[in-house]
């Protein structure tokens, strides 16, 4: 895929892929806020934007494994399968409990339900990231 050659839409793209990143790394704290399709979003928006940070990203001794996993195998190991859905399930029980609109749970628990049936049905391999 190639860069986008349009300076503004590049520059756009860019920011969106640090943003990305930035709440990728905020999900990784944060129960609610999902991981994976930020750090997923981010490499997209480097690979059009920028190959010197689509390079790094993929450097990194975390990140690069797991991107490279799903980039070449459309895999998720196992252990992240089991962290992810345990995260999605606890995020779920928590709003459960907080949010009182049963018209804003039933949507979002389908939806997440959706997630987790996407992740445990990707194929697994082993990832080593040490």
């Amino acid at each position: 895929m190639a860069i986008v050659k349009n300076r503004i839409l590049k520059g756009l793209l860019f920011l969106l892929g640090v943003l990305s990143l930035i709440l990728a790394a905020a999900g990784v704290f944060l129960p609610i806020l999902p991981t994976t399709p930020f750090v997923l979003l981010a490499a997209w928006c480097f690979l059009r934007s920028s190959a010197k940070t689509h390079q790094w990203i993929y450097r990194q001794r975390i990140l690069g494994p797991i991107l490279r996993n799903w980039e070449e195998n459309k895999s998720i190991s196992r252990p992240t399968k089991i962290l992810a859905t345990s995260m999605i399930i606890f995020s779920a029980l928590i709003m459960w409990l907080k949010v009182t609109l049963l018209w804003i749970k039933i949507p979002v628990l389908f939806l997440l339900f959706l997630v987790i049936l996407f992740i445990i049905t990707r194929r697994e391999k082993r990832l080593d990231l040490f």
